[in-house]
């Protein structure tokens, strides 16, 4: 199993690309991760519905395109289920016992998801309700696959 994290735009700031190259060490004694940037695509600040959706359908078909048919994917969304990190530590040990397929993570851009990729989602995941930057969600979501890998081996770690 290997874990694909595919994410809308480029982090430019340095201590964000600190924080993911130093989640991305830790895990590797764990499991193979993979973080896949797609561009986003450029639009002015105010849009119309219409035109959000658009460009969501298009970030959302660059996404789709790093995504084969037997990965199993998962959203980031704010409408989808939220998990302890017991509940996530479980999802992975229990797809790494019962399940082939790797695992994919999708963060979309500051516009969020198209349908396009919801469609595709084996499952929705939701951190919070609360809304964060793409950026940022990227380390919050290595974290998270870290404390659960810890937890899964009975590590200290997780309090």
């Amino acid at each position: 199993m290997k874990i694909k994290i595919v994410c809308v735009g480029k982090i430019k700031e340095k201590y964000l690309t600190s924080g993911i190259d130093e989640y991305l060490k830790r895990l590797n004694s764990y499991i193979k991760i993979e973080i896949i940037e797609v561009n986003d695509e450029k639009a002015p600040e105010k849009l119309s519905e219409a035109e959000l959706n658009q460009v969501k359908e298009i970030e959302g078909k660059r996404i789709l395109s790093k995504i084969t048919d037997s990965d199993y994917v998962v959203a980031l969304a704010i409408e989808g289920k939220q998990k302890s990190s017991e509940e996530f530590a479980t999802f992975f040990a229990n797809h790494m016992t019962y399940l082939t397929s790797d695992i994919v993570f999708v963060i979309g851009g500051s516009n969020g998801l198209g349908v396009n990729v919801f469609n595709r989602a084996n499952e929705l995941l939701s951190f919070s309700k609360m809304t964060f930057p793409h950026q940022l969600m990227r380390i919050i979501l290595l974290e998270q696959i870290y404390r659960a890998f810890k937890i899964i081996n009975n590590e200290t770690y997780h309090k």
